[in-house]
């Protein structure tokens, strides 16, 4: 059963709903902090002038990724709640082509769930893009690490909490 939290869509993402979402999927009152992550597509990377980036993904392996990571998270930081929307196909300049959104009872939990679930989506969900720029196109690097090579995970906990 799809879960409506962690998702993958062609359609323009927006923060704002995403966190309303995540709110509404929770007992009231339970959460007392809400923190929201948005990669936008910047307009310059490595000296070259983009123009817009396209995202692929393998979706079932993608969707269970992000429920790894919503399960590492909420044993990490009990009571943590996840949402992951990650954008694919062609993103502009501008544009997000992800958000994340962390729902904790306390701030500090939802600002390191946050950080840790963008570190994860990194490293481990089988996304691709590819950038369009000024003179050229070229795929960028996705995946690095195996979902469940331990090494990878701690690295990911220490820049989301250090």
């Amino acid at each position: 059963m799809p879960d409506a939290l962690l998702s993958l869509t062609p359609e323009p993402l927006d923060a704002t709903a995403l966190v309303r979402l995540l709110d509404d999927a929770s007992a009231p009152g339970e959460h007392g902090a809400v923190t929201a992550f948005v990669g936008m597509v910047r307009a310059e990377n490595l000296g070259r002038r983009v123009i817009a980036l396209d995202y692929e993904a393998y979706e079932p392996l993608a969707l269970e990724a992000f429920r790894l990571i919503a399960e590492e998270a909420a044993a990490a930081w009990p009571g943590v709640r996840l949402a992951i929307r990650q954008r694919v196909g062609r993103v502009g300049v501008g544009d997000a082509s992800i958000v994340i959104a962390a729902a904790s009872a306390h701030r500090a939990e939802a600002f390191a769930a946050c950080r840790y679930a963008i570190e994860r989506v990194k490293q481990v969900a089988p996304i691709w893009k590819r950038e369009l720029f000024a003179g050229g196109a070229c795929w960028l690097e996705g995946r690095t690490a195996d979902p469940f090579d331990a090494a990878a995970r701690d690295a990911a906990m220490r820049r989301a909490c250090g």
